[in-house]
């Protein structure tokens, strides 16, 4: 059942079951081991983020001393992005309404440690598709605001498997991650071996980037 936490911000608990979290793992795993994560940098000062990144589909997100910005190809290898996981389209045909396909998928890896701080997305040219979010992982604590940064927050706990849909009067809401839950009972096939630390968390996001009318 899905809950409103917002308008337009809704959260979709329990979306991914076992068998499909194990499916999109595996797809996200091979995603990383073709174009391999990096670490982001703050713009201007060049402060590494504390999550490791990676993107598929035709543009990725990347954050550097020269700004936030998409682009084709991968920041170290220069390579294009691998294809974006069947199961996260799936996922966006089932949850985005009749929004035109997303340019991009941004994988964030989460250690036990790390935090995203509040922040909008919104570095696309059109705001009129939503942003969509699948957790993996450990649990983490999800923390949502209004328009502006000074609006209160309000938090809700994300699980594995959990889907939230940011769009419509939310599309440009604040968001971030406060912390993660760690649990030792979790599922290895969640869990990515060898690319996330035991107790870290995978979260893609899927977004449009460009107006659907503008690519020819």
């Amino acid at each position: 059942m899905s809950v409103e936490l917002r308008p337009g911000l809704i959260h979709h608990p329990g979306f991914l079951d076992e068998a499909a979290r194990m499916r999109l793992a595996g797809e996200v795993a091979a995603v990383l081991r073709a174009s391999p994560p990096f670490t982001p940098r703050m713009p201007r000062t060049g402060k590494p983020f504390s999550v490791r990144m990676g993107n598929a589909g035709p543009l990725g997100w990347v954050s550097d001393e020269g700004g936030y910005r998409y682009q084709p190809t991968h920041p170290e290898t220069g390579e294009p992005w691998p294809a974006i996981p069947p199961m996260a389209l799936a996922a966006w045909d089932r949850l985005a309404g009749d929004a035109p396909p997303p340019e991009a998928c941004l994988i964030n890896l989460y250690g036990p440690q790390a935090r995203m701080g509040l922040h909008q997305d919104r570095d696309e040219e059109d705001f009129t598709a939503p942003v969509l979010s699948l957790s993996l992982g450990a649990p983490a604590l999800f923390r949502y605001g209004g328009l502006a940064r000074s609006d209160p927050t309000r938090s809700v706990r994300l699980q594995p498997g959990d889907a939230v849909v940011i769009g419509g009067a939310s599309r440009l809401a604040f968001h971030g991650i406060d912390r993660l839950y760690p649990e030792p009972g979790l599922l290895a096939q969640d869990l990515l071996p060898g690319l996330l630390p035991a107790g870290g968390r995978c979260n893609l996001t899927l977004r449009r980037v460009r107006p659907h009318h503008a690519v020819t």
